[in-house]
């Protein structure tokens, strides 16, 4: 009996899921390859840092500014169509992409539009998508099927990049024009996915209705704390934006050095993620989840002081991996304590938060380095984070008796 119940409890055999992880997994490609491509191409021609610091930005910008936005229309429209819109729009760009670099007559201000476009879509589809799951599968495969997609999804980050790097480098057109076909049979699967539950009704748009999302998550303290503690862990323990430094002038390491520790922390995260699906949190994953984060702290301090490149390898793995345990358990808190209703504003608002947690922790992390060095950096945002979690336990003492995530 024992055999058939991991078999019986797949999210791969599940109606739907397949077609919902290939769209999200074939749009993560397509957009991991076209951004090696751009920022190689828009340092080619501009050779300049803050040209690259360019993109970044109109990346993240689109987020903040269209976070309530999209939330009433993932919870007003249905959220199969949002996410076909969104993956046709950045099959569109790409493809002009690929015409103006056949071209040769893309230049770096046309990048800039192309990239705020397709981070305008990025900001509908991927708080959409995740409001989607739950209309998907049961909620007692919740958990396991977030676990699943995010290793699924970590493969993607791995493999995208370096996609997207190999085919630049065999033409300059290359990159676009998978990535056109990557993000065609994203569309095809999110149209194709079949849904286990429907959509709660349309609710008229208010100020406060608007303003929803932000309110629903400050009267949950439960979710109000899990996503506030990934906000300020990353903001602290953000040194692994500091990479280049460390591979180049600590570890002495070189360019092969920086690819390492790049992929380490990728690995990680994949790693723990199959061993989440395969054994999901069943007890105590509040406790787990601050746990992990502490371990998360730690691994940043031995990463800042490391001088070999093994141990500074496997410490970013250990980070990659315990920051996997608390993005399965803030995703699942988020998704189940959720009426379905709401949940495209408050995975809005979660987007936000996540986006702006990396976006300025690299900055934090940036701008400290200048004044402390690396090392000291490092060290300070591991420290802090664990410092976090202390506090975090004290002010959120109802996360701590979180047991379950199988919405038991």
């Amino acid at each position: 009996m024992d055999s058939i119940q991991p078999v019986r409890d797949s999210v791969l055999l599940h109606p739907g899921y397949l077609n919902f992880a290939a769209s999200r997994v074939f749009s993560s490609l397509g957009f991991q390859s076209v951004a090696v491509a751009v920022g190689w191409m828009i340092y080619d021609q501009t050779h300049s840092a803050f040209a690259l610091g360019l993109v970044g930005l109109c990346q993240f910008l689109p987020m903040v500014v269209l976070t309530f936005v999209v939330g009433q229309i993932a919870d007003r429209f249905d959220r199969r169509r949002i996410g076909l819109v969104c993956q046709l729009v950045e099959a569109s760009t790409v493809l002009v992409l690929a015409f103006a670099v056949w071209h040769q007559s893309l230049n770096a201000t046309g990048i800039l539009i192309a990239v705020a476009i397709l981070g305008a879509a990025q900001a509908f589809e991927r708080p959409t998508m995740a409001a989607l799951l739950p209309n998907i599968v049961p909620i007692t495969l919740l958990q396991r099927s977030i676990a699943t997609t995010t290793s699924m999804m970590q493969t993607a980050l791995i493999v995208g990049p370096s996609l997207g790097g190999l085919l630049y480098g065999l033409d300059a057109v290359a990159p676009f024009a998978v990535s056109f076909v990557l993000f065609l049979i994203a569309s095809i699967n999110v149209i194709s996915i079949r849904m286990e539950r429907r959509t709660a009704p349309r609710q008229p748009i208010t100020l406060a209705s608007v303003f929803a999302g932000v309110s629903f998550i400050r009267s949950k303290p439960i979710m109000l704390g899990t996503i506030s503690l990934d906000l300020f862990a990353v903001l602290l323990g953000g040194a692994t934006a500091l990479l280049p430094m460390f591979a180049r002038d600590i570890l002495h390491a070189g360019p092969w050095g920086l690819g390492l520790l790049r992929a380490s922390p990728a690995i990680g995260a994949l790693t723990m993620s199959i061993v989440l699906a395969r054994y999901p949190l069943k007890t105590g994953a509040g406790r787990k989840m601050f746990w992990a984060v502490a371990i998360f702290g730690l691994a940043t301090i031995v990463f800042a002081l490391s001088t070999s490149i093994a141990l500074s390898a496997a410490a970013l793995f250990v980070v990659g991996a315990s920051d996997t345990v608390s993005v399965v358990v803030r995703s699942s808190l988020v998704q189940l304590l959720t009426p379905d209703e709401m949940r495209g504003r408050v995975n809005a608002v979660n987007s936000l938060f996540i986006g702006t947690s990396n976006q300025l922790g690299e900055f934090e992390s940036g701008m400290m380095a200048a004044l402390l060095g690396p090392v000291l950096t490092g060290v300070v945002g591991g420290v802090g984070t664990i410092i976090v979690v202390l506090l975090w336990i004290r002010l959120f003492p109802a996360l701590t008796q979180v047991k379950t995530l199988d919405g038991g």
